[in-house]
């Protein structure tokens, strides 16, 4: 726990020092994450050239089991990290730790961080099939979860614990997948 709060106070306390630093973090925080949802779907659609295609929507059907799958596994692992939070009941940094306001308005507990479960989840499902692209959506997972903890809403903990739960729900769902897949051409 020392460890964790000394972490989280080392980047917390690069918040509140510079309006457009705090702008930033609260971009990244709040609005980037969306932005990563729709450049997934680009990477997923113009990777498979569906947009460039004669028939777009031939295409798409027989690429869909991959977009499905990626987004199914963020999905997935937040519904997964739901669940674990109302189990553990693990309280906000601002509302345990004296003196800590944070940048984004956020409620309900905070291990694991949904954030960095989801988007953990998103970038290693691109990963296994897409390891280039999926390098680039780790390092955005990585930069979502830096900017929660500095924002004071995740301790470290929150988001290793989401990027845990995101990469294994994410390998999950591809292993029964694979699994699946196996079962059916034989």
């Amino acid at each position: 726990m020392i460890i964790n709060n000394k972490f989280f106070f080392t980047l917390y306390d690069l918040a509140h020092r510079s309006i457009f630093f705090d702008k930033l973090v609260i971009f990244f925080s709040d609005i980037f994450p969306y932005i990563v949802i729709v450049l997934a779907g680009i990477f997923l659609l113009f990777h498979h050239e569906v947009l460039k295609s004669k028939n777009p929507f031939k295409v798409l059907v027989q690429k869909w089991k991959e977009i499905i799958l990626v987004f199914f596994s963020g999905v997935f692992a937040w519904c997964v990290a739901q669940v674990i939070k109302l189990l553990i009941h693990t309280q906000r940094p601002f509302l345990v730790l004296p003196n800590v306001s944070s940048l984004v308005p956020e409620n309900g507990f905070s291990f694991p961080s949904g954030h960095a479960t989801f988007y953990m989840a998103l970038a290693f499902a691109i990963f296994l099939s897409h390891k280039k692209a999926g390098y680039v959506f780790i390092s955005f997972a990585f930069l979502i979860g830096i900017a929660r903890i500095i924002a004071g809403v995740h301790f470290p903990v929150d988001i290793l614990g989401g990027f845990i739960l995101g990469i294994l729900t994410a390998y999950f769902v591809d292993f029964l997948y694979q699994k699946l897949n196996k079962q059916k051409t034989a």
